[in-house]
């Protein structure tokens, strides 16, 4: 007789979805910064990588800590800190100020995000939530993308929309545990569990980050440029590739744990650095459309695994929150490196360097994932509707002159 699922912890999805919604939105993000106030592209961009820097700065302060200064707590701190952060800024066009909001929301980002990965980690299926969260905030990112554009100019309506979404997710941290939750306090505060796997999986994801957001923050210019597409083309592509990422969400979440960790995070890995090489050396619409459309479907994917493994090594959530912190890292790194690459040695060279590194980072990733599979997992099902397929118009905002992070995104 199987036992009863337990209910899912629709609040942690909530606060999955507000602290990632802020790397979601960064490229419409620094491109309305960019363009509204008196800023160049490189500065910009400069205050998207710290604001991602500062998310990442309130994961690695926060890791151990959430048990003890308690996860509702926490989580309402967080999203007090994103809608003071990110509605401040929003409201002026005083530069400074605009960063000092940045960097404050960021943090309170870090922070939501950190107590959503504590408690995804004490879930019995921790991927199963991951997969939820991730859809919502593709869902809503998606929506925003579609939305905003028509909303009209001005670099406040991006970041409004956060500090919008922090404030209506608020209500529910009351679902959450106070401090010392019994669940959790059954696992000694002491050193890390699978010190050395969690090391290694925390080295390799600022990597693995770089690489996915150093092709995001140049897709724009590849498009334009080198695939010689019009700006109609390129954000018609953009479009499908985002819907794509919706599907690979959802499929994710119907696979569930059947074919392991190992298999979708190594043989997933090399995959992403296939279609990144196949993008960066495209000349024409049809290698373009597939090598971002299949990167956009496959990402998702391969990241929901990433953290679940992450998450199944500590079940108090540390190594999760860390993983994630360190991918941040590689996030804000991402586009610099990209651009670098691209004017130092050309856009096919760039995805043949970051192909190859991602297939370097693989193995260290799938030898994690092998050592973590053999506790075996319950088989789920995940229930998800199907959600409309956003469109993004403010393509161009991909660019290395307006993006300064991924998926994040």
């Amino acid at each position: 007789m199987s036992a009863p699922r337990r209910p899912l912890p629709w609040s942690l999805v909530a606060l999955f979805t507000a602290g990632y919604l802020a790397p979601y939105l960064l490229p419409t993000t620094v491109g309305r910064l960019d363009s509204a106030l008196p800023l160049d592209p490189t500065q910009a961009g400069a205050i998207g990588s710290a604001l991602l820097l500062s998310s990442a700065a309130a994961g690695f302060l926060l890791a151990s800590r959430v048990d003890r200064i308690g996860p509702r707590r926490l989580a309402r701190l967080g999203l007090a800190l994103a809608v003071l952060g990110y509605g401040g800024a929003a409201l002026t066009a005083f530069v400074p100020a605009v960063v000092a909001g940045a960097v404050i929301g960021g943090f309170g980002s870090g922070t939501v995000t950190a107590v959503a990965a504590s408690g995804i980690a004490a879930h019995r299926d921790p991927h199963r939530v991951t997969t939820l969260g991730l859809l919502g905030v593709s869902a809503l990112a998606g929506a925003l993308y579609l939305t905003i554009p028509h909303l009209g100019p001005g670099h406040g309506l991006p970041l409004l929309a956060i500090a919008l979404t922090a404030l209506a997710v608020l209500p529910l941290t009351g679902r959450l545990s106070g401090r010392n939750a019994p669940a959790r306090t059954a696992v000694a505060h002491g050193q890390l569990p699978r010190l050395r796997a969690g090391l290694l999986l925390a080295a390799a994801m600022p990597c693995w980050s770089l690489a996915q957001n150093a092709l995001w923050g140049v897709s724009g210019r590849i498009g334009l440029d080198q695939a010689h597409l019009t700006e109609v083309t390129v954000g018609a592509v953009f479009a499908v590739a985002l819907g794509a990422g919706l599907v690979g969400v959802v499929g994710a979440g119907v696979l569930g744990p059947r074919l392991g960790q190992a298999v979708p995070i190594g043989a997933g890995t090399a995959l992403i650095a296939g279609c990144i090489a196949l993008s960066a050396s495209a000349t024409d619409l049809t290698a373009f459309a597939a090598g971002e459309i299949s990167w956009n479907l496959l990402y998702p994917v391969v990241l929901s695994y990433v953290i679940g493994l992450a998450a199944s090594l500590d079940p108090r959530g540390r190594w999760a929150v860390l993983v994630g912190s360190a991918a941040s890292l590689g996030t804000a790194a991402g586009p610099l490196t990209g651009s670098v690459l691209a004017a130092g040695a050309g856009f096919p060279v760039m995805g043949k360097v970051l192909g190859a590194g991602l297939l370097l980072i693989a193995v260290p990733m799938t030898a994690v994932a092998l050592r973590a599979g053999r506790r075996l997992l319950p088989v789920v099902e995940v229930p998800v509707e199907a959600p409309a397929v956003p469109a993004r118009s403010a393509y161009d905002t991909a660019s290395p002159n307006s993006y300064a992070s991924t998926s994040a995104r």
